[in-house]
């Protein structure tokens, strides 16, 4: 067998592979063999035909029938023999077969690129730090009464802590009704601090039956658009939200927390857990857009295809059926994402590249100490678990990309700088 390995770019190659026909010869006896055991012809039982005779009534037949097989064999050689790991599915593009002579194809297939190592130590990155401020501790507070309340229908709107259920008709500038442009039963809950303060105060004294006008300016795309709505009342209702006590706090966590003040406690550390898995992430984030910003990584269409599909795959796994929603335009949300996936791929040939500079591998301990963690979290036996991660390669992949990014961060210049965000409810 010869083998001439013809590079089309960083990432595509073609393999030329030329098979004498004293190499064909074997693999063409397994395929004669094969077909003997279900030819039948006359004189001789099912299978019991001489070899001889199958190969001269079928064997050119044979051969050209079994040259895919005979192909992918041979590309397989081809790649152990020049030690190349190609990804994704080859495809042929030119084949020649002379019998009694020779087998010459081509075959084009891709590989990871190879990637020259920059900078990746010492990337000066911020990571934001939240200081938990007590309004942030008042707004959960306030939206865990909120979602613990109840309501009364009223005959008057007296404060904020109301929902207003109306008709709303959109109108032109002289104030008549647009057609088509009406919608029933709208509901506005006027302490959302995202409804428009104009709605909120035009229903501030609101009463059923009552027809309140107003104008609702917003801004998009640099563009200011006013929109004139009348709002017919057709029910209130008063929101009773609940006494922040200590009976409340031992409802809402089925009796699991005592005291508010123990409940205070417990909100304040989840909330400071939650902003600095945050401030990790974004820590993580940057270093990695700036280790793939100083490399000039090609990316093999075949990795980009498997984060998209992976990609799709998510989304199937949110829906109870595992099915794309209704109307999902799968072709436009891969073109959407293309861009995504790209960064994904270059970071994941720029992770493996690192680890292998590094010498960076996931020990047997490691493996043993996430399905010990993972068996009690999910309700599994460790060893059964263990057994999994073993044999799946998913487990190790994750493990080996969580010890990447730590030795990043730790050799990374990381700045601390503080921030203020809102709340989020």
């Amino acid at each position: 067998m010869e083998v001439t390995i013809n590079t089309l770019s960083g990432v595509e190659q073609e393999a030329e592979i030329n098979v004498p026909d004293a190499e064909l010869q074997p693999v063409f006896e397994q395929a004669y063999q094969k077909y003997r055991q279900k030819v039948e012809l006359r004189g001789f039982r099912k299978g019991k035909a001489p070899m001889e005779m199958v190969k001269k009534l079928y064997g050119e037949a044979i051969e050209h029938e079994s040259l895919d097989t005979v192909a992918d064999e041979f590309y397989r050689r081809a790649m152990t023999e020049k030690n190349i790991l190609p990804i994704g599915r080859p495809s042929m593009t030119d084949m020649e077969f002379k019998r009694g002579e020779r087998f010459r194809f081509k075959i084009k297939y891709e590989i990871k690129p190879s990637i020259e190592l920059k900078q990746y130590k010492g990337i000066a990155v911020e990571k934001p730090i939240h200081v938990i401020t007590d309004a942030e501790i008042n707004a959960e507070i306030d939206h865990l009464r909120r979602i613990n309340s109840t309501t009364t229908e009223v005959s008057t709107v007296t404060d904020v802590e109301h929902i207003v259920t109306g008709d709303v008709q959109e109108l032109d500038e002289t104030g008549s009704p647009l057609v088509g442009k009406k919608t029933a039963n709208a509901r506005f809950y006027l302490s959302d601090q995202t409804l428009a303060k104009e709605i909120r105060e035009s229903l501030s004294h609101a009463e059923p039956n009552g027809t309140y006008r107003t104008t609702v300016t917003s801004t998009q795309d640099n563009e200011t658009r006013s929109t004139h709505i009348a709002i017919t009342v057709t029910k209130i209702e008063k929101v009773n939200l609940p006494t922040f006590d200590d009976t409340f706090i031992q409802k809402i966590t089925s009796e699991k927390v005592a005291t508010t003040g123990e409940f205070l406690k417990n909100l304040r550390t989840d909330l400071e857990k939650y902003w600095e898995e945050k401030a990790d992430r974004a820590v993580s984030d940057a270093i990695a857009a700036e280790i793939i910003r100083v490399h000039e990584v090609q990316t093999p269409e075949t990795l980009v295809n498997g984060f998209l599909d992976a990609f799709v795959e998510d989304i199937k796994s949110k829906s109870k059926d595992r099915k794309l929603p209704h109307n999902f335009d799968e072709k436009k949300f891969r073109e959407e994402s293309r861009s995504y996936a790209i960064w994904q791929a270059k970071w994941m040939l720029l992770k493996e590249r690192i680890a292998g500079a590094e010498q960076l591998t996931v020990t047997d301990e490691e493996i043993e100490s996430l399905a010990a963690h993972e068996a009690t979290r999910i309700g599994i036996e460790k060893e059964r678990l263990l057994e999994y991660y073993r044999k799946s390669s998913a487990a190790v992949d994750r493990l080996l990309s969580d010890k990447i990014v730590t030795f990043l961060k730790q050799n990374a210049i990381i700045r601390e700088k503080e921030i203020k965000e809102e709340p989020s409810h």
